[in-house]
């Protein structure tokens, strides 16, 4: 992750607890990237995995002991079987005991794009089923579901983020290196892009293309969007560095030695400039992330069946459900500590700019 490249840029001492915070979320939001980028491993199931017969199936409940009163070292779980008077609701069938089995065979998945695998970091025995997270309306298990998920969300917004401060970057360095026309042109449009609401136009862009199209399209068209509107802030900041760099005495010393312009802006000036580039992609992942979110909460995004926190998110448009199954909500309740950890990061990135 981008964010990586600053690491060496925050000292941590015994006193500096903002240093020590940013060491927490760079941690914390390096963990949640590899945990989604191999979800299949720690996911119990796929992501399309259903089990039509439990739908809304509460989260399972862990057990040590058992019905009557024997502790077990090996954890395990009861089967979940609907309630005969009320379908909806369910009950523990204690009569069979599941333990949990660690680095097990369930379902296949990809990993990575580069190789099939079936091993699982834990699993039940059928018929049972573990589901942490409960399930949705298909029987599908909201645990595996989150994770991949995730690599739908997080991932959109840090390559949105990327591209929009890559493309800040360049432009911004252009303006500020040539001035004069080019600089009133690239910036007049940064003003376009930053006076716009942005989240309208997404959806003005998103209205004029098909309804279905491929996971795969759709993740690039989000990716695309949301950060080519993003790139107009990351420019004009950059801009104002490149301005204030090339007035410095070893850019003008490299221009005496004949340096060309395209050498001096990525020799010298732009590497002054990635302090604010990082400080931007710090701003702008939470801001892309959940544009990503409710795009797909409004069926704009990435659709059923491939999973997203926003799509998955909206069953919370059912009220029913918001009073009744309350573990439909904990992918946007998952949001809350990526959020925090990108403030606590963005937090520590200005206290060593200033």
């Amino acid at each position: 992750m981008p964010i990586f490249f600053y690491i060496p840029w925050i000292h941590v001492s015994g006193c500096n607890m903002k240093a020590k915070s940013a060491w927490v979320a760079i941690w914390f939001l390096a963990g949640l990237h590899l945990l989604v980028l191999f979800a299949g491993f720690f996911a119990p199931y796929s992501y399309d995995t259903q089990d039509r017969y439990q739908p809304f199936a509460p989260p399972a409940r862990i057990h040590f002991i058992d019905a009557n009163g024997k502790f077990h070292w090996r954890p395990f779980i009861y089967r979940s079987v609907s309630d005969i008077e009320n379908s909806t609701e369910y009950k523990e069938e204690q009569s069979t005991m599941f333990p949990l089995r660690f680095v097990t065979h369930g379902d296949r998945y990809s990993l990575l794009g580069l190789t099939d695998s079936s091993i699982h970091l834990f699993g039940v025995d059928e018929p049972a089923r573990i589901y942490l997270f409960g399930a949705d309306g298909f029987g599908r298990d909201q645990l595996s579901r989150t994770l991949y998920g995730g690599r739908v969300s997080l991932f959109a917004g840090l390559l949105a983020a990327l591209l929009s401060a890559t493309t800040g970057l360049e432009l911004g360095g252009i303006a500020g290196l040539y001035g004069k026309a080019v600089d009133e042109v690239i910036m007049r449009l940064a003003e376009i892009f930053i006076a716009v609401p942005w989240f309208y136009l997404l959806l003005a862009i998103r209205a004029f293309l098909r309804l279905q199209i491929e996971p795969v399209t759709a993740f690039m068209l989000v990716v695309g969007v949301i950060g080519l509107v993003g790139w107009g802030r990351p420019a004009r900041l950059v801009r104002g560095v490149v301005l204030s760099a090339r007035e410095r005495n070893f850019v003008l010393a490299a221009r005496g030695f004949g340096a060309s312009n395209t050498y001096v802006l990525r020799r010298h000036i732009l590497p002054s400039a990635l302090g604010v580039v990082f400080t931007q992609i710090a701003l702008l992942v939470p801001l892309f992330i959940l544009a990503e979110v409710v795009l797909s909460f409004l069926g704009l995004g990435i659709g059923e069946p491939v999973p997203s926190w926003g799509n998955m998110l909206s069953y919370a448009q059912q009220h029913l459900l918001l009073t009744s199954r309350w573990w439909m909500l904990l992918p946007g309740l998952v949001l809350v500590p990526v959020f925090l950890a990108y403030h606590q990061l963005l937090d520590s990135l200005h206290l060593r700019l200033q």
